[in-house]
């Protein structure tokens, strides 16, 4: 049982880029450049994807340690993760939520670029003992998250053609690499994510995500309902590998932080899996109204 365990801890990184670089490879793939252009062109979207991500989430985290009675390792995932915006899974569920694919080109590379910019400077000011640099936080987001979702955008502008060839089988394979990603994250992490029971830090966690999510999509301040989707499902998932190079950067850190963080990414999963399937019935009434 022992190997098994080490096992499992051995793959289990190779496995999170796996899924980081396939999901945002095939988000990639299905991004229109002039599109894309457009949407960053968008002022008012631009000036929301910064308020939401680095004004109300923080500000979210904040009030929720200040409320909730959570020890301090849960405090500091707290407060890290809500500088940490857009998770991998958010290509896979803006597709099932038939969300605005180009505008999602968009937000993903900024979401990154403001989790590079912000950790480092606002971190150390939320929790006390972190020092990050800013190179060391940019270095692996730019090579998992930024290098395959230009890949495939580049791919998608200049040959199109072979674009649309490769497209089924590179997210066939990001669909199979999550699942088996949940499920190693579950063998690994089920038990001490049980020993958090009755410590509010799943309750914390739903907290920020639902709450994130229904008033970045409610308060769209008009933004198309497939943009308001992107957005919700981006605020409301955090990015799991900014946050643990965060976390890492901790003299001492203690292992709570890590599980605290795992546990919230994936139980940020189920939620956004739940939030797509009504942004998705959302889209059609929407398009069914618009006729």
């Amino acid at each position: 049982m022992n190997e098994i365990m080490q096992f499992l801890e051995t793959i289990f990184k190779p496995m999170v880029l796996a899924f980081t670089v396939s999901s945002l490879f095939a988000m990639g793939l299905q991004v229109k450049m002039p599109e894309v252009i457009a949407a960053l062109k968008n002022k008012k979207a631009m000036a929301l994807i910064f308020v939401w991500g680095w004004v109300l989430a923080p500000a979210l985290g904040y009030l929720i340690t200040w409320v909730l009675p959570l020890a301090e390792p849960f405090v500091i995932a707290v407060l890290l993760s809500s500088l940490a915006p857009c998770a991998p899974i958010v290509p896979l569920m803006v597709a099932k939520a038939r969300g605005d694919i180009s505008f999602a080109g968009a937000f993903i590379p900024l979401a990154m670029i403001g989790a590079v910019v912000f950790i480092p400077l606002i971190a150390p000011l939320m929790v006390k003992g972190v020092t990050i640099s800013p190179w060391a936080l940019a270095k692996p987001l730019l090579v998992s998250i930024f290098l395959p979702l230009a890949i495939g955008t580049a791919a998608r502008h200049y040959a199109e053609t072979a674009a649309m060839k490769i497209f089924p089988a590179v997210n066939a394979f990001a669909r199979l690499i999550t699942l088996a990603m949940i499920t190693v994250c579950f063998v690994l992490f089920a038990k001490p994510a049980l020993g958090t029971v009755g410590s509010f830090a799943l309750l914390a966690a739903t907290i920020h995500v639902v709450g994130t999510g229904l008033i970045t999509y409610r308060f769209g301040f008009g933004l198309k309902q497939s943009q308001r989707s992107v957005m919700a499902l981006g605020n409301g998932t955090r990015n799991m590998a900014a946050i643990l190079v965060a976390a890492y950067a901790i003299p001492n850190m203690d292992p709570l932080i890590v599980t605290m963080v795992v546990m919230w990414g994936l139980w940020s999963f189920v939620l956004a899996a739940i939030g797509a399937r009504i942004f998705a019935k959302q889209a059609g009434e929407t398009v069914v109204g618009s006729i």
